[in-house]
Order: structure tokens, then sequence, then C-alpha cells
């Protein structure tokens, strides 16, 4: 007998929270310099795009500044941020290419909502410098490792990804009865704390059943679409 695959590859799902994070800090291997706060986002490639402004320890440095670049993903639920995964992206600076930098800023503009972003592309004073991904280290609930930039490189988000948040967006708005039902019956237990709707890829749903306590439900076989997923959803929260 078969068993369902029960959730994504780990280089897919690693690129997947690295499309849904923002950089929160940056800092320069074998540097005395301090950790300091970043801005930018990542790329369609999976690589951190840094917005570095005048007096900052990383404006004017030399290319290939080898630095280690921490991303946040969080899922907002009941108007709290909540922490979903860490990823350490070690690799080298370099400058985006003028001829890249517009299509550069507009992969990182939803993360990085700064006036100087696209001051950057006219050639003013910020600069866009992009991290070439050395290898990654993830922490994404009791799950870590490391991988090299060739597997992660490599990979790519879930297909579904966009349809997916938009439906978990939706879910966790309008639909917090069924989706707590649907948590009592998969457990076989009241649901004392609130349930979320945490993950959602081709390969299932993962609920949020109050801190640290999470419920991965697979799909009989992988969905490859976005109205088969919202099909495989529709049925989750069914009685």
């Amino acid at each position: 007998m078969r068993h369902p695959v029960t959730a994504p590859p780990v280089p897919e799902r690693v690129r997947t929270l690295a499309a849904l994070s923002a950089p929160t800090h940056v800092s320069v291997a074998g540097s005395e310099v301090p950790t300091a706060a970043a801005r930018g986002g990542v790329d369609g490639r999976g690589r951190p795009v840094l917005l570095v402004k005048p007096g900052e320890a990383l404006y004017g440095a030399p290319a290939e500044t080898l630095v280690t670049v921490d991303l946040s993903a969080t899922r907002e639920v009941g108007g709290v941020e909540r922490h979903r995964a860490l990823l350490k992206v070690r690799g080298w600076t370099q400058p985006v290419p003028a001829a890249q930098a517009r299509a550069a800023a507009v992969a990182i503009a939803e993360s990085c909502p700064d006036e100087d972003l696209f001051a950057a592309v006219e050639g003013g004073a910020p600069a866009l410098l992009r991290v070439d991904v050395c290898h990654v280290i993830y922490l994404t609930g009791g799950e870590s490792g490391v991988l090299d930039a060739e597997t992660y490189l490599a990979s790519a988000p879930d297909p579904l990804l966009p349809p997916a948040e938009r439906m978990v967006r939706h879910v966790n708005e309008s639909h917090s009865e069924p989706l707590k039902e649907a948590a009592e019956r998969l457990t076989g237990e009241a649901a004392h704390d609130e349930v979320w709707l945490w993950e959602l890829d081709r390969y299932g749903a993962t609920l949020r059943l109050g801190p640290g306590h999470l419920v991965r439900v697979p799909w009989p076989a992988p969905v490859a679409t976005p109205e088969a997923l919202e099909q495989a959803l529709a049925c989750l929260l069914s009685r």
C-alpha cells in the first residue's frame, strides 16, 4: 500500500519559506563589526537582496564580502505576527548590476516598503547588494539542517504558493469555526486554544493548535492546480 507524501521536499519547503521571508539582521564574517539590522527581501532565485544606506557597515564595502543574512518567516494570525522559521543565508555580496536593479527592487518591494528602494534604482546614494548563496541553515518548528548552494538554488518554491497564501488568509479570517471543528475531528479532542491554518501546499495542510502544537494533514495525492487545492481544503473543512 502506498502512503501519501506528507510534506514538500526539504529544499522546496525552504525555498518557499525564503520567498515569504524578510531580512532582519546581517553580520560580516571574520569581522568585529557588530551584527546590524537589515532591510530588503529575497529575489526570484532565493537570493537575499539588501538595501544598504550611507553610514551602514556594508555601504561601500568591497565586493564579495562574506556575510550571513538572517531571514525571518512569520504568519499573522489573530492580528499577531507569529514566528514560522529562521533561515541563515551565508554568501558573498555583489552589487546588483544597474540593468537588473529595477527588477530586483520590484522583487523585494513588498517586504521592503522603503522610499530609498527606488532611489537606489535611479542611481541615488542607497545601494542594492545581492548575496550569492554559499549555504543556508534552516530552523523551522522541530526541524533544522543545512542546504548547500547547489541544492538550494536548484529548487523552487511551491508552485501553488500565491493562491495557497490567499486561501490561508481567507480561511483564518472567515472560517475559524469549521477549522476548529476539523481540528477536533482530527485529534479526537476538544480544541481549547485558537486553531489556525498554518501552512498550505500541494502536499497537504498544517493546522496550528495553540503554541507549538502543529498537526499535518496530507492530501491523498499531491494536487497540481489552485482549483484542486481549493477542493482539498474544502474537504478538510467539510463535516
